[in-house]
């Protein structure tokens, strides 16, 4: 690269970000491209250089300012979310009054629950951290869909509940879901249910538990460890205090305060934003616009080298370093809140690579496989009917697409103010795409904090509070139902089948006390996942909750109320069919860790290591002092993921063999268990109706048709 007219531009655009650099550190790793940059910064006097003090390498080497630092947050938000949390804590030690010691009232809340008490509380499970928080995480790093993919996929599962499980649920007078399988399939099934379900909720309140924590971190300037443990301890002591009547009646309190927030600053951010996505960038000295329309919009120039193309207009924009208006080029030619291609066409994002694949696959996963949730199905269990039940899951469905879904308006409009173009952008200097034409500086890095510094300094302080409120009482709501959930299923549903140490006398001590452990194993899963993906954890946890269970045990449970028979070994087999195609396809389909399937063209091709010391091709600069990609080559390599088509094939896999083991046992038992044994199905002592009883309950004037012939399948 020439240096003498480089060199000269360069430092222009250098003193307009900041300081020049001065002299030994390194910010790429070739050596030769460090040393060519040396020499230009030296006019030639030197190989080395050195970031000066204040300044950063995406500022020495790509002449892009540092990342604007964010003052801390106003303690009025701090404030008003742990006096949220308190108020939150009182209400569920309140409820302790309602158990009464009894195991039903703890783990069902005495069958009692009306229908504005269920629509609450399943909304609330649904619309969680995962699906307000880690929605907009994952819709502000990549787009729309990646995080609408979350409500959109728990608000189907809720209307696919309602459709053909919720009253079978209800009617079923279990105390659990694994009652369920234990009543048609026996209790080997019952165990391996209970564990599956655990290991998935563990995850889920994991997941949950770094949203609430991230919060408490920024606003109160917690460790993050520190954060989720606390969090963690706050909403266990409430939950082993009341169970479900504490989780119910908080739920009722967070769904009306949490609810209202999250609309309410949703479309006041969307109606009141300058801007509802980057707009075309007006660039900086030196960047051409990629076509006439951009050019008529900021008024452009001709460019001085770039034959035939428009520059920006310098006089007009920067006449000096303190009155200079710029940003970094990154959307030339601006973003869209939605593009509906993304979810139709792997090319759909261009130049960036689409999630489609893993986003289909999310919208599966959660559809179906949240139909195996403890804590949805524990509500509907707790209805006062069968029609209360069905009727809360439709609601609460829609009401979870209506709160959702706008959240993931909110990605394009965080990246408006804490984008690639905003003035807090951070970029990994030593990354280079061919795609992008950058040589340096290729790779954008999102602020995995960007939303809640949005909430606290882009937002009226009142509307942000009252969000920060919501997403915490989304958090809560969560995790004390996943607390119970998993509690109550171990005490319950495993270590009743080991020895008899559990009685109903003292069954409501042993759940609340294996609440503590499994607790604080979600709590260590949340501190990893945070350490580890600081930026979309609350979403991925939430995939991988609901992947383990569609894998295992979702066709068993339809298999429970939709064949005339079910079959102990169809669903044994099933389940280990599953589980063992989800574990092989784990660890034999190509996977990368960035979820992204090796379609072709250069947008699924990963950043390479810096390729030149040249300029971008777009800057008006001397064709000798471009880079040339041609000559100086961005070794990318193609993603390779197929994270999602394991997650498909397995309960398809699972599917096949119950469907192939029933029809074989049509005419009888392949295998014949003893009477009475592991694989017997059987009832808990006080539960529910007898299987041909169970009917009868459901018959109504409007359907006597069909459930005569429920009668007859049960």
């Amino acid at each position: 690269m020439s240096s003498s007219s480089s060199s000269a531009v360069l430092g222009t655009l250098i003193a307009l970000a900041g300081l020049l650099p001065q002299v030994a550190s390194q910010c790429i790793g070739d050596e030769t491209i460090n040393t060519q940059f040396a020499e230009i910064f030296s006019n030639g006097t030197s190989t080395t250089y050195e970031v000066a003090e204040g300044s950063c390498c995406q500022e020495t080497i790509c002449a892009i300012p540092c990342p604007e630092v964010v003052d801390p947050p106003e303690k009025v938000f701090g404030i008003v979310v742990i006096s949220f949390i308190a108020l939150t804590v009182l209400v569920g030690f309140a409820t302790v009054l309602c158990v009464k010691g009894k195991s039903e009232n703890y783990f069902v809340a005495g069958r009692t629950l009306p229908l504005g008490v269920v629509v609450a509380t399943l909304a609330s499970q649904s619309l969680d951290s995962n699906a307000i928080l880690g929605n907009v995480d994952l819709s502000y790093k990549y787009h729309f869909f990646d995080g609408a993919c979350l409500p959109i996929g728990l608000g189907i599962s809720l209307l696919l509940n309602g459709a053909f499980l919720a009253r079978h649920i209800n009617n079923d007078g279990a105390l659990t879901l694994p009652d369920v399988y234990a009543r048609r399939y026996g209790r080997v099934v019952e165990v391996m249910v209970s564990i599956c379900t655990i290991i998935s909720f563990l995850c889920l309140l994991g997941g949950n538990l770094v949203g609430l924590g991230a919060i408490l971190n920024y606003l109160l300037d917690f460790g993050a460890e520190e954060a989720i443990w606390l969090s963690a301890a706050l909403v266990l002591l409430y939950t082993i205090a009341g169970g479900l009547f504490s989780v119910a009646y908080t739920d009722v309190m967070q769904a009306g305060v949490g609810w209202l927030g999250a609309l309410s600053f949703a479309f006041w951010m969307i109606k009141n934003s300058e801007f509802d996505a980057p707009p075309p960038s007006i660039g900086y000295p030196g960047y051409s616009y990629p076509n006439d329309e951009i050019c008529d919009l900021y008024e452009g120039v001709p460019c001085t080298n770039l034959e035939g193309a428009c520059c920006y207009n310098e006089a007009k924009w920067c006449p000096s370093a303190d009155d200079c208006k710029v940003d970094n080029g990154a959307y030339p030619i601006g973003d869209l809140r939605v593009i509906p291609e993304a979810m139709t066409d792997a090319q759909g994002l261009t130049p960036f690579p689409n999630a489609i694949l893993f986003n289909w696959a999310t919208i599966f996963v959660l559809g179906f496989g949240n139909l195996a949730a403890l804590d949805f199905q524990a509500r509907c269990m707790a209805s006062k009917d069968g029609k209360t039940a069905t009727l809360g899951c439709f609601i609460a469905g829609v009401l979870t697409f209506i709160i959702g879904i706008p959240f993931a308006y909110m990605g394009a409009i965080t990246r408006v103010f804490y984008g690639p173009d905003s003035a807090r952008a951070a970029f990994e200097t030593d990354t280079c795409s061919e795609i992008l034409a950058l040589p340096t500086c290729g790779l954008w890095l999102p602020d995995s904090e960007a939303f809640i510094k949005l909430l606290t300094h882009e937002a009226p302080t009142f509307l942000g509070a009252w969000c920060l409120v919501a997403i915490v009482a989304a958090s809560m709501s969560t995790c004390d139902g996943a607390i119970l959930a998993m509690g109550t299923v171990f005490s319950h549903n495993i270590m009743r089948n080991f020895g008899n140490c559990i009685s109903n006398d003292n069954l409501l001590t042993i759940a609340r006390f294996a609440s503590i452990p499994l607790t604080a194993i979600s709590a260590t899963i949340a501190a990893y996942y945070k350490s580890s993906h600081s930026l979309g954890a609350t979403g991925y946890l939430l995939i991988v909750a609901f992947d383990v269970v569609l894998a295992s045990v979702v066709v068993p449970l339809f298999g429970c109320f939709y064949t005339k028979k079910p079959s102990p070994l169809a669903a044994l087999c099933s389940i280990i069919a599953g589980i063992l195609t989800r574990i092989i396809l784990e660890f034999t389909l190509p996977k990368d860790g960035f979820l992204l399937a090796p379609f072709d063209g250069d947008e699924f091709l990963n950043y390479g290591t810096a390729a030149s010391s040249g300029v971008p091709p777009f800057w008006d600069f001397p064709e000798s002092d471009r880079w040339d990609p041609s000559a100086e080559q961005c070794v990318q390599e193609r993603y390779s993921d197929l994270s999602g088509a394991d997650s498909l094939a397995a309960p398809l896999v699972g599917l096949i063999v119950f469907v192939l083991v029933q029809f074989l046992e049509r005419n009888g038992p392949i295998i014949e268990f003893a009477e009475g044994g592991l694989m017997s199905p059987y009832m808990k002592e006080g539960q529910g109706l007898d299987l041909e009883e169970e009917p009868a309950k459901e018959v109504d004037s409007a359907e006597p048709e069909s459930a005569e012939k429920e009668s007859d399948d049960a």
